[in-house]
């Protein structure tokens, strides 16, 4: 059995306003072993972002440590959104369509793991999640269009 910390951020500059992610995974002693982030548009809400992130984390995880691993591995996803957190635990309703597909989403990515849980975390203890989402933002922001 493996046990994997994941931190998982999401922001946009404007609500809704351009948005990224940045995910940490670590092992169990918490020490970082892979970082990600990715630019993910225009137009979408922190709370997007989010549970992109969340997504985002689930998928990649699969993709560079592959599904059996996945099969044998209790991960914990840490995110400092308290609202999301608690969404995804059942402690708050979903009333918005699109937060409802998100949910969806997770709940059957879920399912290729030995277990996932949930933690909200602070924004402390959240900083390096938090400086992958910024590095995208202002990597795009930089970004010259080609003429």
């Amino acid at each position: 059995m493996k046990k994997i910390i994941v931190y998982t951020d999401g922001g946009s500059r404007g609500n809704p306003g351009k948005a990224a992610i940045g995910v940490v995974f670590c092992n169990e002693n918490n020490l970082a072993i892979k970082k990600f982030n990715e630019y993910l548009g225009d137009n979408l809400t922190n709370n997007d972002a989010e549970y992109k992130a969340i997504i985002f984390a689930l998928k990649k995880f699969k993709a560079v440590f592959g599904k059996a691993l996945a099969q044998d591995t209790d991960l914990e996803v840490r995110a400092d959104s308290e609202l999301v957190v608690k969404q995804l635990n059942g402690d708050y309703r979903l009333t918005d369509p699109k937060i409802q597909q998100f949910f969806i989403e997770i709940w059957n990515l879920k399912f290729d793991f030995k277990s996932v849980k949930f933690k909200h975390i602070s924004r402390e203890r959240n900083k390096e999640a938090d400086k992958m989402v910024n590095e995208a933002l202002d990597q795009e922001a930089s970004a010259k269009p080609l003429l």
